[in-house]
């Protein structure tokens, strides 16, 4: 028997290892596209990102500043209350120690000019004690922020003062204090006892007074 011989089948393999290669290469390139897209996806649009991050940083900014004023608004509040309280705390106290020095003051002044300068002895003991009692517990008061109002020869101030009557004087503008009935007192800066006076009419009308700063 003669053999036949066999013609290799190399060309048909061939063709199925290129179209092999081609499909494993679309598929590598698709698979890096889809690969780059969820990259960009991810990172998104820088441009947007930045704006809405500088968004986010004024808005927090913002918030931060108002907080802060608030805060700083709340600690001022907050000192002025200690102040004012460490200031007018005693305002009640105070006004119970005026009646001390108001019966100290009717004591001297209870007591002629003529008697003061010739008073020896246990009298004038008593008179000097007196006077260093009154002085003693003006310097105490002023210690603590209370001050003595005695306006006369001052133009009459409402806010200060109150009328008790008027006294015909034409030899003072009219609204002068002439008289002192009873001492006043201001605490800090609020009045803690307005002084009793009398003033004068039927003199010059006082002049306006002139505002501060004024040219």
């Amino acid at each position: 028997m003669s053999e036949q011989k066999r013609t290799p089948e190399t060309g048909g393999d061939a063709s199925e290892n290129g179209a092999a290669r081609g499909t494993a290469q679309v598929n590598e390139a698709t698979a890096e596209a889809e690969a780059g897209a969820m990259a960009d996806a991810a990172l998104g649009d820088p441009a947007g990102d930045k704006a809405r991050l500088e968004a986010e940083i004024a808005s927090l900014k913002d918030k931060f500043l108002r907080a802060f004023a608030e805060a700083e608004n709340v600690r001022r509040r907050a000192d002025k209350e200690i102040q004012d309280a460490k200031t007018y705390g005693i305002a009640s106290f105070a006004r119970d120690v005026l009646n001390v020095a108001d019966d100290l003051a009717r004591a001297l002044g209870s007591v002629e000019a003529e008697a003061k300068a010739t008073a020896e002895g246990n009298f004038k003991a008593l008179l000097d004690g007196l006077e260093l009692t009154e002085r003693g517990l003006v310097k105490a008061l002023e210690k603590h922020g209370i001050r003595k109002i005695e306006p006369k020869g001052e133009k009459f101030d409402p806010n200060l003062h109150q009328a008790m009557f008027e006294v015909p004087d034409p030899s003072v503008p009219t609204g002068t204090v002439v008289q002192v009935v009873q001492a006043g007192y201001v605490i800090g800066e609020r009045v803690l006892r307005p002084a009793m006076v009398g003033v004068a009419r039927g003199g010059p009308k006082a002049e306006p007074t002139k505002a501060t700063g004024a040219a």
